[in-house]
């Protein structure tokens, strides 16, 4: 397990590396891995979803211009192995306690794989950014407007070193 997540965040710090190497015009403002949601927990009035999520690996990246780039892959309920009735999601991003701008939405695969590329308004600066990953569609109908959160921003419970355990 510890192997295949090593190789996860290799492979999602490339792809991050490829992605900031295309955005050469436009520095990146922020970067972070995504993780999956608790029950319980408010963000900028934003409630998260009833159930926990996982993510297997996933970033985003959100540079000066307000280019947003979202990839997450295995983001599912862990109980069902899959999605459950979420279809599609969208990006919120904070800045320090209001949602400042919303992506539109993308399908979200039963694997729970899905991928947003948008041009967002974001003040500047963005004080205490956080990216939310949002359901946006249930069942295939998709929600008048984005729903609870159900990952966001943030480190990896497990993502201390070994050596500081």
């Amino acid at each position: 397990m510890k192997k295949r997540t090593a190789v996860a965040r290799i492979l999602s710090c490339f792809v991050s590396g490829l992605f900031a190497l295309s955005t050469v015009a436009d520095e990146i403002a922020f970067l972070s891995p995504i993780v999956g949601s608790n029950p319980g927990i408010t963000i900028a009035k934003i409630a998260s979803g009833g159930a926990p999520w996982a993510v297997d690996h996933g970033f985003v990246i959100l540079n000066e211009a307000g280019r947003l780039r979202m990839e997450v892959r295995g983001l599912i309920l862990p109980a069902l192995g899959t999605t459950g009735p979420v279809t599609a999601v969208a990006a919120s991003v904070v800045c320090g306690d209001v949602v400042a701008a919303t992506s539109d939405s993308v399908a979200l695969s039963e694997d729970g794989n899905a991928e947003i590329h948008a041009k967002l308004q974001v003040p500047s600066p963005c004080l205490g950014t956080i990216v939310m990953i949002r359901a946006a569609a249930l069942n295939g109908t998709p929600l008048p407007t984005p729903g609870p959160w159900i990952a966001a921003t943030g480190l990896p419970k497990n993502s201390d070193s070994e050596h500081e355990k």
